[in-house]
């Protein structure tokens, strides 16, 4: 069902095939890298695939140099490639014996840093893409779409696309598990499955909120520089994510910590045991939801920009702020349908003076708000400046 819905990045990833010998997609567990590299090659026969959780391929892999030679014309596809971190070096001579574009595809649950081999061993041969759970743009493909079910299911494909909210439910509760339990020990970490449960819940807790490690450090028993080492490798796994704040020289203190999220809505109404919209519209956690979700959609969809949120020591506060080159845009995100701004907004973009300003919330149309500020949807967002920046 997932191949009903193109993805954005598809064009990228062909243009790096066609460039590097080696091409690494980066991204969550069952977010859609497997499913993405088999559609482009749907209709080749110089294609093979192995998974490296599966014996059987990983047996083939026994004298790589000799399986690599032996099918030198074909694309090889190593999914889960931070299972194996010994097969970097054999890449390495392999691809400087025989360099032609695409010979490889790399697929990992885990980012660049975290498979450090990639950037070490094959500097200058390989291509490094980052793919995301299906971002607004990709889902408004679905007919009917569904602003609401989006936002509460989250853009994992198989939790976005099943047949009913209980069944995404069980879905997102099964992939909280398999995290926790499988997926962090097998990258190497020894971590109690039950205290990484709990943290994750608790930064569910303080979504869009900054970052208090000695805070979540004392709930859960364990020193500040735990947490802060937890969140890392949470972040490293694509599944928190900590936006840093606006550093410019202005003569407001401003706050030093990040803002931290549960990446993907759907994760985050889990954690939360938010099941039905109707249940998040009451819960205290809706506005910060809402922003996480807009935030995450705009840095997965707007990719070359520098991401930042302003916040001073009084509080004024802008929640992110998007920079590319000389423009700056500042986004607020506010889940009603008659958006209200504060005198900190104000008051923070008068400090910030970005060229434009958007408020972005659930509402059918654009309007301008006041010179030079704009309410709009997520998507009309998106489109607006997938062109501009």
């Amino acid at each position: 069902m997932h191949d009903l819905l193109s993805r954005s990045i598809e064009s990228f990833v062909k243009e790096n095939l066609s460039i590097f010998p080696a091409v690494a997609i980066l991204g969550p567990r069952q977010c859609g890298k497997s499913t993405l590299v088999k559609m482009l090659y749907q209709n080749s026969d110089a294609y093979l695939y192995l998974d490296l959780q599966n014996l059987e391929d990983l047996n083939k892999l026994k004298e790589p140099l000799l399986f690599f030679r032996a099918n030198q014309d074909v694309t090889i596809c190593l999914d889960e490639i931070q299972l194996a971190p010994q097969l970097f070096s054999v890449l390495r001579s392999e691809i400087d014996r025989y360099r032609h574009p695409g010979r490889f595809i790399l697929l990992g649950s885990a980012s660049q840093d975290l498979i450090q081999k990639t950037s070490e061993s094959l500097a200058g041969r390989i291509g490094l893409i980052e793919l995301t759970p299906f971002t607004i743009t990709e889902a408004e493909q679905s007919t009917p779409f569904d602003l609401h079910k989006f936002w509460l299911r989250g853009g994992y494909p198989d939790s976005y696309l099943a047949s009913s909210d209980r069944g995404s439910m069980l879905w997102r509760e099964n992939f909280l598990r398999t995290y926790v339990e499988r997926d962090i020990p097998q990258l190497g970490f020894q971590i109690p499955a039950l205290q990484l449960r709990r943290l994750l819940t608790m930064c569910a807790h303080s979504q869009g909120q900054l970052l208090n490690s000695s805070r979540l450090g004392e709930s859960l028993g364990v020193t500040y520089q735990t947490v802060r080492r937890y969140i890392d490798l949470m972040e490293q796994t694509f599944v928190i994510r900590s936006l840093p704040p606006f550093e410019k020289n202005v003569k407001k203190r401003l706050v030093k910590s990040p803002k931290i999220y549960v990446r993907d809505s759907g994760l985050l109404h889990r954690l939360l045991q938010i099941d039905d919209f109707n249940s998040l519209m009451g819960h205290p956690v809706f506005g910060a939801s809402w922003e996480g979700f807009v935030i995450e959609n705009i840095m997965s969809s707007l990719r070359d920009c520098k991401f930042t949120f302003y916040r001073s020591a009084t509080g004024d506060e802008l929640d992110l702020l998007i920079e590319n080159g000389t423009t700056t845009i500042a986004v607020d995100c506010k889940a009603s349908m008659a958006p209200q701004v504060t005198k900190g907004f104000w008051n923070a973009l008068e400090i910030t003076k970005p060229d434009k300003t958007y408020i972005i919330a659930p509402v059918p149309a654009p309007y301008s708000y006041k010179k030079d500020i704009e309410v709009c949807g997520l998507s009309d967002f998106l489109i607006t400046n997938a062109i501009s920046l």
